[in-house]
């Protein structure tokens, strides 16, 4: 039979602005953004923000809407800010983002126009489904609110929300028109969460950059007060360290069954669903890159001296390696936790791979895990927890 094939190359811009006080009405870095290229008539945007953050900050909304008054002429609201429900439960549902849809349907939003989302990761996933699928796709700016989505998630391709149990089921690749990241927004946080993007941090330096790596040893004590100049070139430095992993790794929409940048993340997108997501999402890869770089040690792939600075590390800047969930079991003894490489592989497609570590800054790709190996990682994992003083086992049984 006849065939027509051909290559469709597709180039695309993918810009992230730094900055502080974005809606000041002296900052032009958003204003410029909506109106990059614009012909004719006012940009419209929709913009949807992360209630808690409105609630932490109660002159936000007033100053979205300040701002766009006094740039009216080449920008416009078509109603006033949106708000809604942030944190992972914003993703356990599908009915937010058609309440998006809808406004956008409702107040004409096209695909030369805009919808903001202004929050941290899970409300822009969820926005960014929205927008997505939209008109097949309307224009997105990113505005992330936590360190998280600064210095990773914010700065994807990825939009998505859960469901069937699984992290992350439902969702597309599209990169966002902008992302704007103002440093300023992260005041609002509480200690949790802005330590918990250092470990996206720690990670893309674990596999990619050992000076970088080395540098947030070097200022761990720092980063632990939360001093914001290092947690500034932190976030800089990781986002560009994935933003350069986006452009030039040679599969940004995941095609292929590696992805690197999701080092340690097998564990923890089942840690977040065993405990109905009390774990945040930087709490639970943090664990799960202390099981990695253990079986990693234990396998013989790692130096047990390398595997120590990386533990020593995440302990310093305040994250817990264990959690009582790493021994949750079936009805059969066995422990939930390994599930979450089936779904790992099943989400990815194909092989299944998993990035471990050769050396500080260099990965390695594996395509099995021995689950004996895995177990007795968890039991070092438990031995070194409760060897710290203070330390409690909460929820969970021995692993057998």
């Amino acid at each position: 039979m006849p065939l027509i094939e051909r290559d469709i190359v597709v180039r695309w811009r993918h810009q992230v602005h730094f900055t502080g006080d974005v809606f000041s009405e002296e900052n032009p870095v958003l204003r410029q953004v909506l109106t990059a290229g614009r012909a004719a008539g006012p940009a419209l945007a929709l913009v949807v923000a992360d209630e808690a953050l409105t609630e932490a900050c109660p002159d936000l909304l007033p100053s979205v809407t300040r701002y766009f008054a006094a740039h009216a002429a080449a920008i416009q609201m078509v109603c006033p800010p949106v708000t809604i429900v942030g944190g992972e439960a914003v993703k356990n549902a599908y009915f937010r983002v058609s309440e998006i849809h809808a406004l956008i349907d409702r107040f004409h939003i096209d695909r030369h126009n805009y919808v903001i989302g202004v929050g941290g990761g899970a409300l822009l996933d969820m926005v960014g489904l929205a927008a997505a699928t939209a008109h097949r796709g309307v224009r997105l700016i990113r505005i992330p609110t936590t360190t998280l989505a600064q210095d990773d998630s914010g700065v994807g391709v990825k939009n998505g929300i859960n469901a069937f149990g699984k992290k992350n089921f439902i969702g597309t690749f599209a990169p966002p028109y902008a992302v704007i990241n103002d440093f300023r927004l992260l005041a609002t946080l509480s200690e949790r969460d802005k330590r918990a993007g250092y470990v996206e941090a720690v990670k893309v330096a674990c596999i990619r950059d050992r000076p970088f790596f080395e540098w947030i040893e070097s200022q761990a004590g720092a980063l632990a007060r939360f001093d914001p100049e290092p947690m500034q070139r932190l976030i800089f430095r990781s986002a560009e360290l994935h933003l350069n992993h986006i452009a030039t790794g040679g599969d940004p929409f995941e095609m292929g069954s590696a992805r690197p940048l999701d080092f340690g993340h097998w564990a923890a997108h089942k840690l977040e669903q065993l405990s109905e997501y009390r774990l945040r999402h930087g709490e639970a890869v943090a664990i799960g890159i202390a099981l990695d770089v253990t079986y990693a040690v234990l396998r013989g792939l790692l130096p047990s001296a390398d595997g120590d600075r990386i533990l020593g590390l995440l302990e310093h800047l305040g994250f817990e390696l264990f959690a009582g969930e790493l021994l949750h079991e079936d009805d059969r003894g066995q422990l939930l936790v390994v599930n979450g490489l089936e779904e790992f592989r099943e989400h990815l497609g194909g092989e299944l791979t998993v990035t471990l570590l050769r050396e500080l800054g260099v990965g390695v790709e594996v395509h099995e895990m021995d689950l004996a190996l895995v177990t007795r990682s968890i039991d070092e994992l438990r031995r070194r927890h409760l060897s710290r003083p203070g330390a409690i086992l909460r929820a969970g049984r021995p692993a057998r």
